[in-house]
């Protein structure tokens, strides 16, 4: 199926006996797109305060450092004192969320 994006396929065809409607606005429209390659009707485009609000958030993370290098020093000097504990169960949890999470819902 395919979709007309010019609004070159509306003409609608005159009913019977009705030989004086040609549809003079739709070809005027037509002519000055050939001619100019510019519609003549002005198109516009709103958003929504949600959209734009997810806008500045998505500029707000791309604004964000990839890694808080402040917290990779921290882990980094309290391996190299040896102060870095390991709590296994707290990874199993987490583990466990995330498999919970990715697991798709029936």
């Amino acid at each position: 199926m395919s979709i007309d994006i010019n609004n070159l396929g509306t003409n609608t065809p005159p009913r019977a006996g009705d030989s004086n409607r040609v549809g003079s606005n739709e070809a005027n429209a037509a002519d000055t797109r050939q001619s100019t390659g510019k519609s003549s009707v002005g198109d516009t485009v709103s958003l929504s305060d949600t959209a734009i609000r997810l806008g500045q958030l998505g500029v707000a993370v791309e604004n964000q450092p990839v890694v808080d290098t402040k917290r990779v020093e921290q882990v980094k000097q309290a391996i190299m004192d040896g102060s870095y504990t390991v709590d296994p169960t707290r990874i199993a949890e987490k583990m466990m969320e995330l498999d919970m999470a990715l697991k798709p819902k029936a």
